[in-house]
């Protein structure tokens, strides 16, 4: 079954058996007036409530702070809460430290945090890492601590997990390729892309297999 346009989906079970690129979703969100996070799975989220009869909409930023920034902006005067006011350094990092207070990122100085931390010298930071602190990123979460992110490495907490489904493509070419029989092809990646096509848009599981092969391999 082909994929149908957005507008001819009736619910989001339907609408969840075909893949959809981030582009895509934030497309469908926008075009709806809906919120447009740029993560898969929040945007899945909105998409979901959509279907069930619920619209999240759009941050804005209310009157009264609007007319607050501009206020001070022609005034010449900044105020503690002023936009753009930059927080003082962080020198010392503990566990009780904010990722929004620290500024932190997947640099050197907070991997050597959590190598003393975890007394791992080969310590790597875990995707449910990498998509929590971009959400408290993007929520200005000040009460999210590294202390908290170092519960998310050791699976002891969640807050936002890594989108998976990002690596069906990834893990389609790989096992593709790794197929004896795809070695008659003499551009594996086109040919992979070509059948993944096909299955991107339709209601089949997302994974390559030999019978699929087996009954597309006439039209590739």
């Amino acid at each position: 079954m082909d994929r149908p346009n957005f507008e001819e989906i009736k619910s989001y079970a339907e609408f969840s058996k075909y893949y959809w690129y981030r582009e895509e979703l934030i497309k469908i969100c926008k075009a709806h007036g809906l919120k447009a996070p740029s993560g898969k799975i929040e945007l899945y989220k909105v998409i979901e409530a959509y279907f069930s009869g619920e619209k999240i909409l759009p941050d804005k930023i209310s009157a009264g702070r609007e007319k607050e920034r501009f206020s001070g902006r022609n005034s010449g005067s900044v105020t503690k809460k002023s936009y753009g006011k930059k927080k003082d350094f962080v020198t010392e990092l503990t566990r009780e430290t904010g990722l929004i207070e620290c500024g932190f990122t997947f640099g050197p100085r907070f991997r050597e945090f959590f190598v003393k931390q975890t007394g791992e010298e080969k310590f790597k930071f875990n995707v449910d890492m990498v998509a929590t602190a971009k959400k408290v990123k993007e929520t200005r979460d000040e009460s999210f601590t590294l202390g908290d992110l170092l519960d998310i490495y050791y699976g002891k907490k969640s807050y936002a997990t890594y989108d998976k489904s990002a690596l069906q493509w990834n893990q389609f070419v790989h096992d593709f390729c790794a197929d004896e029989e795809t070695k008659c092809f003499q551009n594996r990646l086109k040919t992979a892309a070509a059948l993944w096509k096909i299955v991107r848009d339709s209601d089949r599981e997302k994974k390559y297999s030999k019978t699929l092969l087996e009954e597309f391999r006439k039209v590739l």
